[in-house]
């Protein structure tokens, strides 16, 4: 049996949308599930496979910021056998990433399964409208305040669990992970340039971790060799075009404000709104 290209086709797609904004605030998991939507990309396979490939944009964290990753793991080892003689830079930043992502950690385990149950395009519209205005309100409030931490190796244990509680918002789909954990960055007395790279971290264990429940969870006897085959190549576009936008981003927030993301959420999540309930598309219900 020949490979079923369309969905090859579609699978690139979605990796595609996975790796423009799974790092910036637009929700990439509402975008998902949207783009899925319109092009009937969906079922057992669909939901697993919009999972798995965010290990890609996880390894664009981990290629991207090596050298930091790297070091910061044998300073923490250092300091814990030099009796914190040596390497306390690499484990406090150690322990901040520990920090952040306790809260996500814990309410995932917890409610995995109704989180699971959230997956559907009207409440991802409910998250881009809700996220993109809460987006507008914080940065006008927090933004304009000096930042307490203008480098990631600033950040307090204090600051890191207030990004993560934050971070625990990003689990309704449609606020969007980056967003969530920026905000909560501003709250926390971050620059925005930090609260992103922070955020880019915490993505290591909470997109891991997400996706490896959900992995342990699946039916594998559905897979054929057109899904595997689907699953690497959009495993490979998710982490290139993740590994570019990143890069991107970062020098975008250090010249200009969120606003822009804000305003494009609350106007998809409006339009969207009005097709809906006004059954000129139709999508499953909340």
């Amino acid at each position: 049996m020949g490979l079923d290209l369309i969905l090859i086709l579609k699978a690139i797609i979605i990796s595609i949308v996975e790796g423009l904004t799974e790092f910036v605030p637009v929700s990439s998991t509402g975008h998902m599930i949207l783009v899925g939507e319109l092009i009937n990309f969906k079922g057992e396979f669909a939901n697993m496979f919009t999972v798995v490939i965010q290990l890609g944009a996880i390894l664009a964290v981990v290629v991207l910021y090596w050298k930091k990753i790297s070091s910061s793991v044998v300073q923490f080892f250092q300091y814990i056998f030099t009796g914190g003689k040596e390497g306390k830079t690499g484990f406090r930043f150690g322990i901040n990433v520990i920090v952040g992502s306790i809260p996500a950690m814990i309410i995932g385990l917890l409610l995995h399964d109704a989180i699971k149950g959230l997956f559907t395009p009207v409440a991802v519209i409910y998250g881009f409208i809700v996220g993109g205005i809460l987006l507008i309100v914080i940065e006008n409030i927090f933004r304009k305040r000096r930042p307490k931490a203008t480098n990631i190796d600033d950040i307090t244990p204090k600051e890191s669990l207030v990004v993560g509680v934050a971070q625990c918002f990003a689990m309704w789909p449609g606020m969007s992970r980056s967003a969530s954990t920026i905000m909560g960055g501003w709250i926390g007395g971050l620059s925005t340039p930090v609260a992103a790279e922070f955020s880019f971290f915490l993505a290591i264990p909470a997109m891991f971790g997400s996706t490896l429940l959900d992995m342990i969870k699946f039916d594998y006897s559905i897979m054929d060799t057109t899904n595997w085959v689907a699953l690497g190549v959009g495993f490979v576009v998710a982490f290139i075009v993740a590994l570019v936008v990143m890069n991107k981003f970062v020098s975008y927030l250090k010249k200009k404000p969120m606003r822009v993301f804000a305003v494009y959420r609350v106007i998809v999540g409006v339009l969207l709104a009005i097709l809906v309930f006004t059954n000129i598309i139709s999508l499953p219900p909340l």
